[in-house]
């Protein structure tokens, strides 16, 4: 990661934080009751990314093509974004254990480096 990267993910828990404070300043529903909601979010959030997809391919012959896939990408942002949300909500510690688990998915999905000698 270079420095640039280093400032995006600042700037990306930096929105993240913010988001929560301005949800939580305007949530109807608190404590354990709202932590859930928030989770249940990402349902609507997933759910918008599919009807986005149908809409770019066309595959409701009664609409057509509604959406593009520039909408799905937005859609894809917003299930991120929801998700992070909500990770940020159960823990102050999201940025760190986000790092840690996205540090091991990636540990386990990719191939190890062959060794010099050629031997993986």
């Amino acid at each position: 990661m270079n420095g640039n990267d280093d400032d995006r993910t600042a700037g990306l828990w930096e929105g993240v934080d913010a988001l929560c404070h301005w949800l939580d300043a305007h949530q109807p529903v608190r404590g354990r009751e709202g932590l859930l909601l928030r989770v249940l979010k990402l349902s609507e959030e997933v759910g918008e990314a599919a009807q986005a997809v149908i809409g770019a391919t066309g595959q409701n012959p009664r609409k057509g093509v509604t959406h593009t896939w520039q909408d799905v990408e937005a859609e894809l942002c917003d299930v991120a974004l929801t998700a992070l949300v909500a990770l940020r909500t159960l823990t102050p510690e999201a940025p760190e254990v986000f790092a840690r688990h996205l540090s091991g998915v990636t540990a386990r999905s990719t191939p190890p480096e062959p060794a010099p000698d050629g031997r993986a």
